[in-house]
């Protein structure tokens, strides 16, 4: 039926879900190419609850699943005591009418079921690493999770993770923040936290860091037995913390300079940012300089690109004139163009055991944790035995 404005009116005395999602209504009998109005006409409570998600409630699930209400709410707070043919029910029931609990009702209830995500570096490839492991595990337990752009300025953090907040997040997970020690603790005192990539024991909040002083002296160690002595490493600027609540690059930079002077070697620091332009800038210094290294550490992959960069710019061999390393074994670092040495410090591990961490958190435990995560050195192609220098016997 066409009304005035030329739009075409399906009525159905009682559409399907199929049919109310399909244009036209009733199976293609109308023209596509115009505008479509589906007029619903005497539609029952039960068969709007069947075409329409929003208004299923949990009275519906459980009558659809065979149980209690009660044991519906059980199973949607991931509560104990909860077998797992109960939960199959239930969660069948809740993918066949399209259940969705309410957000804003589940926080008057004390619990939101999100948690939120810091990110300082929305631009870091290691980044979403760590997401993946937060996401997998806490798979099947009722949690979200809500990423929130922190910046790189402790104020702009500061605002982020105060809008989290007031946003009732059950919990927060900060990767690698630098904002004052003692605001964090307060922070953690209202609301349960863990931190990745900080250094130092929190008092009311967990901690997952990498072993960043033993993965730069695996650096060290592997360039040095290569005959390297002359090793740059590009650094990444402190900020305004202090030891030992630093984060994972000033803990690197420590591991860097204490693994060079262990092999009386003298230590060259190049500070700039753990960006490909920051590897770029730090790599053409330290190579066009009176005595360029024959290998440079950037203390993170998107670094170590840009001195990949800078050395092809310069005509130089990798690794025949000068050798590469990068730290954090991202997924481009592996291409066979690229065939990066790195550090590896599982990003997905980092963030599952930090998602663990906060669900411990969430189910009374208050005593702080740190975890370390353990690093192994990827060796690829950008790295080999120094040249001996012209003229040498």
């Amino acid at each position: 039926m066409s009304s005035d404005d030329g739009a075409v009116t399906c009525e159905c005395e009682s559409p399907t879900l199929e049919q109310r999602q399909t244009v036209g209504g009733c199976g293609g009998a109308c023209d596509p190419v115009k505008r479509y109005t589906i007029v619903c006409r005497d539609l029952d409570e039960e068969t709007m609850r069947a075409t329409d998600p929003r208004s299923i409630t949990i009275r519906d699930v459980a009558r659809e699943a065979g149980v209690s209400p009660a044991a519906v709410s059980k199973v949607l707070n991931n509560a104990y005591g909860v077998s797992d043919a109960m939960r199959e029910r239930v969660t069948a029931a809740t993918r066949k009418l399209g259940y969705r609990p309410k957000p804003a009702a589940r926080a008057m209830r004390g619990r939101s079921y999100t948690i939120g995500v810091l990110l300082a570096d929305v631009a870091s490839p290691f980044a979403p690493m760590i997401v993946d492991g937060i996401q997998r595990e806490i798979d099947d337990t009722g949690l979200q999770v809500l990423l929130g752009p922190g910046g790189a300025s402790p104020e702009r953090q500061q605002r982020s993770i105060e809008a989290m907040v007031d946003r009732q997040m059950d919990g927060l997970i900060l990767i690698a923040p630098n904002v004052p020690t003692t605001w964090l603790e307060t922070l953690a005192e209202e609301i349960p936290v863990v931190v990745i990539a900080r250094h130092g024991t929190g008092r009311n909040y967990d901690s997952v860091v990498d072993d960043d002083v033993a993965g730069a002296e695996l650096v060290v160690k592997h360039l040095s037995e290569l005959g390297h002595e002359h090793i740059t490493h590009i650094a990444h600027p402190i900020g305004k913390l202090r030891r030992p609540s630093v984060l994972s690059h000033t803990a690197r930079e420590d591991g860097y300079c204490r693994a060079m002077t262990d092999r009386g070697l003298v230590p060259h620091v190049v500070t700039t940012s753990y960006t490909e332009e920051g590897g770029y800038t730090g790599a053409m210094a330290a190579l066009r300089s009176e005595r360029p290294p024959t290998a440079i550490f950037a203390g993170a992959d998107v670094a170590a690109f840009g001195v990949l960069r800078a050395a092809a710019e310069l005509g130089l061999d990798v690794p025949g004139d000068v050798s590469v390393v990068g730290y954090d074994n991202v997924a481009i670092s592996g291409l066979p163009q690229i065939s990066l040495t790195t550090v590896d410090q599982s990003g997905e591990l980092t963030g599952s055991m930090s998602a663990r961490l906060l669900r411990e958190r969430l189910d009374g435990r208050d005593k702080p944790v740190t975890f370390s995560v353990s690093t192994r050195l990827v060796e690829r192609r950008s790295t080999a035995a120094v040249r001996p220098a012209k003229g040498a016997p």
